[in-house]
């Protein structure tokens, strides 16, 4: 129960914060010629600075417990541990795959430009986050203590029951599939590991396992999970890194690259879904004290995806050239050895972390359309058990996730954290009231909203030419040609 009081405190902290330490909300409100919303701003910001000094305080004088510390984690760096570990992981293992399709150069290019797209797409749903907080306020909208923000909610509070209803279908149809994808690429991975079990009754254990999810009652509360999560990609891609620089180049090996379009613009899509983990971004600013900090720490989320991703890519790259156009699972092509099992065993802690926190939206939805959201923790434990069970279903009758992967980046994932905020921006400030009333200020390289306007249409474009466009085209091409080989409920694909 403490433990959920000093939840609802911290929400309302973060609540608080987005009135007073960004700055722009009663400071962009001042140049209105509405009186009364500049003054509303004021007061709204006064008394909510209160509130985040008061909450300060309280910590300061009961201070949490040094077994509860080791769990609840509502800091500036907790937000980075979880961002970072929903950021990268089963793509550290394909990205290699990716680079053999698209060769060196338009590999690092397209993942470097995919990633700042991410972490400017994050700082455009922060953006509409404190937006959405700050017309809340002035409205007095008023949230039960425990509730969480999600998402839909907030597009759907700036653009209207539309912009919901599409969110709603595109952010959670994604975080469910990817959560179902890190139940089959775990069991995948057991199987590298250990094939003494055939993949689906791998896949029996994973489920099993995937039912602790529904004890976790926030991001709040996830600490040691985030820690575990990016520890152990970071032992994956060092060790991805190494061993393929141990192994050397391959007899005969050919570096090719970038000669069939639709494998180049399938692995483009991988790269562009390797930088779409931020549709929880939301719920993680929900659960810190200081969210507008997050832009910043989404780049530096970037900086560390890159730091792992980008050795041991090229690495296996480098080692292996084109056999990995046959192998899409970096696993498959480096030899048997106890780090490989190792490396294996982290990859799959990290997915069981990622599984948590991709299904734990998934898990608030449900809750909340049950009406038990902001009751007792054992309610909510009762309606999250279905959802993992029918999430395990999932993942036993369609194990071919490869393909399913490249169709979910093409057009889920462009719509769900690079389309929707974009057009949701546009939408939001539509009209000279909006844009003078806006609660955040331009960043100071955007001098005027034109320039602003005209830089996100841009990214919209090219996310819906190439993203969903041309990826999606690779990436049906792609599924249509290895659809002979699927099968509902296989016990073992492409073993």
């Amino acid at each position: 129960m403490a433990a959920m009081e000093e939840a609802a405190g911290g929400s309302a902290a973060a609540a608080a914060e987005q009135s007073v330490e960004l700055g722009g909300t009663a400071e962009g409100l001042s140049a209105s010629t509405n009186g009364n919303i500049s003054n509303g701003v004021v007061a709204a910001a006064a008394a909510t600075e209160h509130a985040l000094s008061s909450s300060s305080s309280k910590g300061a004088v009961e201070g949490p417990s040094a077994a509860h510390s080791i769990w609840w984690g509502t800091s500036t760096f907790d937000s980075w541990l979880i961002a970072a570990a929903a950021q990268i992981g089963q793509v550290v293992l394909t990205l290699p795959y990716s680079f053999s399709q698209m060769g060196y150069a338009y590999g690092l290019v397209f993942l470097i430009f995919y990633g700042l797209l991410g972490a400017w797409t994050v700082y455009i749903l922060t953006w509409l986050y404190f937006e959405f907080k700050s017309r809340c306020s002035l409205h007095g909208k008023v949230y039960p203590p425990r509730h969480v923000l999600q998402y839909h909610e907030v597009i759907g509070g700036l653009t209207g029951k539309w912009g919901r209803y599409m969110t709603f279908f595109f952010v959670i149809l994604s975080l469910a599939l990817a959560s179902v994808i890190q139940l089959i690429a775990s069991a995948s991975d057991l199987y590298y590991a250990n094939d003494s079990l055939n993949k689906r009754q791998w896949e029996y254990v994973v489920g099993f396992f995937a039912l602790i999810s529904v004890i976790v009652p926030s991001f709040g509360h996830f600490r040691v999970g985030a820690i575990v999560g990016v520890s152990s990609t970071t032992i994956t891609g060092l060790y991805l890194f190494v061993a393929s620089l141990v192994h050397g180049q391959s007899s005969g090996v050919e570096h090719v690259g970038a000669v069939d379009r639709v494998q180049f613009f399938t692995g483009a899509t991988n790269m562009l879904y390797a930088f779409g983990g931020h549709a929880i971004t939301i719920e993680i600013m929900e659960a810190t004290r200081r969210p507008s900090k997050f832009k910043f720490v989404y780049l530096a989320v970037v900086f560390y995806t890159f730091s792992v991703t980008i050795p041991s890519a090229v690495s296996t790259y480098w080692a292996f050239g084109d056999i990995l156009l046959h192998r899409s699972n970096a696993f498959a092509v480096l030899p048997p050895s106890p780090w490989r099992t190792f490396a294996i065993v982290s990859i799959i802690l990290h997915q069981s972390m990622v599984f948590v926190l991709f299904v734990h939206p998934v898990f608030l939805v449900c809750e909340k359309f049950a009406k038990v959201h902001t009751r007792s923790l054992g309610l909510r434990i009762l309606v999250r058990i279905p959802v993992v069970l029918f999430l395990w279903f999932v993942a036993l009758a369609i194990p071919f996730f490869g393909p399913i992967n490249s169709v979910m980046g093409a057009f889920l994932v462009t719509f769900a954290v690079y389309i929707i905020p974009l057009v949701a921006f546009f939408v939001t400030y539509r009209t000279k009231a909006a844009r003078q009333n806006s609660a955040v200020k331009l960043p100071p390289f955007m001098p005027s909203w034109m320039l602003m306007f005209l830089f996100n249409g841009m990214i919209v474009l090219w996310i819906v030419v190439v993203g969903c466009g041309f990826g999606g085209w690779a990436s049906i091409t792609n599924f249509v040609r290895q659809i002979s080989s699927f099968g509902f409920f296989d016990k073992c694909y492409q073993c």
